[in-house]
């Protein structure tokens, strides 16, 4: 039984400092809307128009999206909303 507790809080641990390291690696960053290249997008569209990062098809569509440095997305020519 207690290899069971032990195993469990081990992964539960794990589990945890994954979502940390995740987390983690997008501070100081914001989604900048409309500068993504068709296939460069981070992640899912506004619109669902599809699911997932890389899927764009089309260069700086206004609802694919790309993380950018705070600060920096209406230098790049960006928006901080769904266009």
């Amino acid at each position: 039984m207690n290899k069971l507790l032990l195993c469990a809080a081990l992964a539960g641990m794990i589990s945890a400092g994954a979502a940390n390291a995740q987390s983690d690696s997008h501070a100081g960053k914001e989604k900048c809307f409309g500068i993504a290249k068709a296939g460069k997008n981070d992640c899912k569209a506004a619109d669902a128009s599809h699911s997932c990062a890389g899927q764009s098809t089309s260069d700086n569509g206004k609802s694919d999206w790309k993380y950018v440095d705070q600060g920096s997305c209406a230098k790049s020519g960006g928006s901080l909303k769904a266009g």
